[in-house]
């Protein structure tokens, strides 16, 4: 019987801790672990997030970059927090393309994090230098089978979801184009900029100001229609290869054994903030369209993803770089 009021004890401590009750003492901060640099889409999404989220919790929310090993250190940091509420991750699909390229990482996402609920879905989009001369995505398809690795295309490191989109095309397409990694987006953009390097998937929000500038061309999207910031850009599904779905979906996740009534609240409270238009707004103007979802369905969605893209990595041979 003591064990049992013990634990119900230790449950509702967690309960007090995690969403501040009455206390003399301000609440310590939560903490939203973003495991890539500042300025990158789920940095978007935690910052939009972030103020709401504390003044529903009633207490302090900062964000944290960690990033370093493709998401894996930052990730790795929640995974190792305590299961209190107190740290949570926000992420994207990376982390589930990481589970097959760093098998050593130390961690499962699988195991390891508990999902608490989607946050939104971007779209990639595939684009080509100035230099390289291509107008539409079935150009580029014809001159990477008519010159098998003479086209190069570039990511910000081996596993983003930049670097396994274009792995998809080849192995639809049943071509070979040339992967130059990068350490990070920025290096890459400006040499595909400089027509160093021939072409690349990049997300809406870094892609656009250069799209309609005209210093990049956009050749098709990643979505099963045109989006509205870029009308005229059509789906990839035109290219009549099969699946070649490369949304990109984002979310946020808490260390495994977080109490599920703590998963729940942050759950429901994740929910109003997606339907807030200012967060709409802020999200959409940036390529990406705000979604919500139970715990369950986004570990349903967490764990196909995790299936499909490491069936692609083992038929590519793709390797961490």
């Amino acid at each position: 019987m003591t064990h049992i009021l013990t634990r119900r004890t230790a449950l509702a401590a967690a309960l007090a801790a995690g969403f501040g009750t009455a206390r003399a003492q301000a609440p310590a901060p939560v903490r939203l672990v973003v495991p890539f640099t500042p300025g990158t889409g789920i940095d978007l999404i935690a910052r939009q997030i972030g103020p709401p989220l504390a003044e529903k919790l009633g207490r302090p929310v900062v964000v944290e970059n960690k990033a370093g090993a493709s998401g894996n250190i930052g990730t790795q940091d929640v995974v190792r927090s305590a299961p209190d509420g107190s740290t949570l991750l926000v992420t994207v699909n990376t982390l589930v393309m990481n589970r097959a390229l760093y098998p050593k990482a130390g961690f499962d996402p699988l195991t390891d994090l508990e999902p608490v609920s989607l946050t939104s879905w971007g779209q990639l989009l595939l684009v080509v230098s100035k230099a390289s001369g291509l107008q539409t995505a079935a150009e580029l398809i014809a001159r990477a089978k008519a010159q098998p690795g003479r086209l190069n295309y570039a990511s910000p490191g081996a596993g983003t979801p930049h670097h396994l989109a274009m792995e998809l095309v080849k192995n639809q397409a049943r071509v070979f184009v040339t992967h130059v990694p990068y350490r990070g987006t920025a290096p890459a953009v400006t040499d595909l900029l400089a027509g160093t390097v021939d072409v690349m998937f990049l997300p809406i929000h870094v892609a656009l100001q250069h799209v309609r500038a005209g210093s990049l061309k956009a050749l098709a999207i990643s979505a099963d229609k045109p989006h509205p910031l870029l009308p005229d850009v059509p789906p990839l599904r035109q290219l009549g290869l099969g699946e070649l779905d490369v949304e990109m979906w984002f979310g946020v996740m808490a260390p495994k054994g977080t109490p599920r009534p703590l998963v729940q609240r942050l759950n429901a409270e994740l929910k109003g903030i997606l339907e807030r238009p200012e967060i709409r707004t802020a999200f959409e103007t940036q390529g990406m369209v705000p979604a919500h979802s139970t715990p369950e369905a986004f570990g349903a969605l967490v764990q196909r993803d995790a299936e499909r893209w490491a069936q692609l990595i083992k038929a590519q041979g793709i390797h961490a770089e």
